[in-house]
């Protein structure tokens, strides 16, 4: 009988990886291809949401196929070297989404708060740079983690796995770690989108008090509007991450001071949930963002193969 269970479980877990990797991989290779092809969508706020995308890519196709093995068959079967690599690219990932959400906070905030500042100082050229620096600072960071952080191969007490590939951080990691990969970017996003919403609502109170029959005065309300919906859309994306991010540095943090292991079945539940964002994002912007939807439809009609489609107005005329 317990057998049965466990083949159950193994055929509903495949089936909901694989549904997982596929909606990872396709979601945001339309996201990816929708911002780079068309020229509207070149501004600093969507490169940003690019570096997202490509980030949320990344582990679909090469975090979530290794996990989804690991987690049907139990053991680690690609060898050491391998699972190093895996770890560095999945600390990479997580780490760098992070701080993209980071980015896109402070280019929201500058948007919503301070707008002439942002369309002097806040272009695409400097938005690639922050993007590039923010790579390689994280995986520089994830290849010191994972090399100096502890041991990959879990804790044989918990998990008898000999070919286990799970990173079990030393004291110093384990405190460093919540902090700069989590706690600190957290609290900016925290202050910048509270920040945000004050402004967002202060700005819609004296909208509210205008003259509504002057046409100069309609063009403005609409491009507050539509800055304050870009930042609660992307302040969405954000509490979406949260959720599914928070839960592996809370039982990081509660190992670290009670001593208490977490089992290799717990651990695997939260990098799941981890994972579980990376294919959450496309859905939101299928939800939120116009252009996302009307892009989508180009492809699949394929008309996005046809001269001039990088010109294409993908946002609504009225």
């Amino acid at each position: 009988m317990k057998e049965i269970r466990t083949k159950y479980a193994s055929v509903i877990l495949y089936i909901f990886g694989t549904a997982a990797v596929m909606l990872t991989f396709c979601g945001n290779l339309v996201v990816i291809i929708s911002i780079s092809h068309f020229k509207q969508l070149h501004t600093p706020t969507n490169i940003l949401v690019l570096s997202l995308a490509v980030a949320d890519f990344l582990v679909g196709i090469i975090i979530m196929p290794f996990m989804l093995i690991q987690s049907i068959e139990t053991c680690w079967y690609f060898g050491e070297t391998v699972c190093y690599i895996y770890t560095c690219f999945l600390t990479t990932l997580t780490t760098v989404s992070v701080f993209n959400l980071v980015l896109i906070a402070i280019d929201r905030y500058f948007a919503v708060c301070d707008p002439l500042l942002y369309s002097t100082r806040i272009t695409v050229h400097i938005t690639c740079i922050a993007i590039l620096i923010i790579w390689l600072l994280t995986f520089f960071y994830a290849c010191a983690e994972v090399f100096s952080g502890g041991s990959i191969e879990g804790n044989l007490e918990l998990d008898p796995c000999p070919g286990d590939c799970l990173l079990m951080l030393n004291s110093t990691w384990s405190i460093v770690d919540p902090i700069c990969g989590f706690s600190v970017p957290v609290s900016i996003m925290t202050v910048l989108y509270t920040k945000i919403f004050i402004v967002a609502k202060r700005h819609a109170n004296a909208i509210s008090t205008q003259q509504k029959s002057l046409e100069i005065s309609k063009k403005g309300n609409k491009s507050k509007k539509s800055e304050q919906k870009a930042a609660k859309t992307l302040g969405i994306v954000m509490a979406v991450f949260l959720f599914c991010l928070s839960p592996v540095y809370i039982f990081m943090i509660v190992t670290l001071f009670t001593n208490v292991s977490v089992p290799s079945a717990l651990s695997c539940a939260l990098l799941w949930l981890v994972y579980l964002n990376s294919c959450m994002n496309p859905i939101m912007y299928a939800l939120f963002y116009p252009w996302f939807q009307k892009s989508f439809k180009l492809m699949i009609t394929l008309q996005i193969w046809q001269n001039g489609s990088s010109s294409i107005n993908l946002f609504p005329q009225h």
